[in-house]
């Protein structure tokens, strides 16, 4: 595990941006695909922005959707219309590599358990049998954490956090909307590497919970973890909550 602290959220997002974009290339000229997963959320929302800066191969990068929200296509509240605007509608992606969630004006309706089992089948498809598994091996995994913890659309003490399968509809979210869908802790684990991207001073206290020891069921980012590293990227304020010893501030 590594923690990396920034001045603010912008400083988090160029960070973030330069990190994965030194990873992706290495992916590409290593096994000639990337593979991202991406969520909600202000802060991974303002890591795509930057990252789309990039200069990449962007034909080989697969980008796939963590969680969504029960909302129709276009609808602002969708991590997916967040997502075109900050990244996939400006770049050069190839259609086929870019996998999101069903929306309820499709042909499965509102029905957010036939949407789960249709994009568990969509990501199979779209492993590999060196993946070994029923989700791709992800290079990187980036997520967000709210004030209370959560993290993709996992929330503390729900049944999200005990479900095995690679994808489930969420019900009853405390926060709105109360359905969702999300990509869960197994799917995670099958990522080489794992980054919480969260800032401001509300998310201090889960920060805080979550390196300090706490379980996955009551604070969800604390089981946000990768094969080879799990990377914290924070602002001063989502940090100011940690121990002086696990804190590396940058020189400024």
């Amino acid at each position: 595990m590594k923690i990396e602290v920034e001045p603010d959220d912008d400083a988090v997002a160029r960070k973030a941006a330069a990190i994965i974009a030194t990873e992706a290339r290495a992916a590409i000229a290593a096994r000639g695909r990337f593979i991202v997963a991406v969520s909600g959320g202000h802060t991974p929302w303002l890591m795509l922005r930057a990252f789309a800066n990039e200069q990449l191969l962007w034909e080989n990068v697969h980008v796939v959707q963590v969680d969504e929200r029960a909302a129709p296509a276009g609808d602002p509240e969708r991590n997916d219309t967040q997502a075109q605007e900050a990244l996939l509608g400006v770049l050069p992606l190839d259609p086929a590599r870019v996998h999101r969630f069903p929306d309820p004006d499709g042909p499965l309706g509102d029905d957010p358990e036939a949407a789960a089992e249709a994009y568990a089948r969509e990501l199979a498809a779209a492993a590999t049998p060196e993946d070994h598994g029923p989700v791709p091996q992800f290079d990187v995994f980036m997520l967000g954490v709210g004030e209370e913890g959560h993290t993709a659309s996992i929330f503390p003490e729900t049944p999200a956090a005990h479900d095995q399968r690679p994808v489930v509809a969420v019900r009853g979210c405390p926060k709105p909307p109360p359905t969702r869908l999300s990509l869960t802790f197994p799917s995670i684990g099958a990522a080489t590497e794992v980054w919480l991207a969260t800032t401001g001073v509300e998310k201090a206290g889960a920060v805080a919970l979550a390196l300090g020891g706490a379980g996955a069921v009551q604070i969800p980012a604390a089981g946000a973890q990768g094969r080879a590293r799990t990377l914290w990227l924070l602002d001063r304020a989502a940090a100011s909550k940690l121990p002086p010893e696990l804190v590396r501030l940058p020189i400024t």
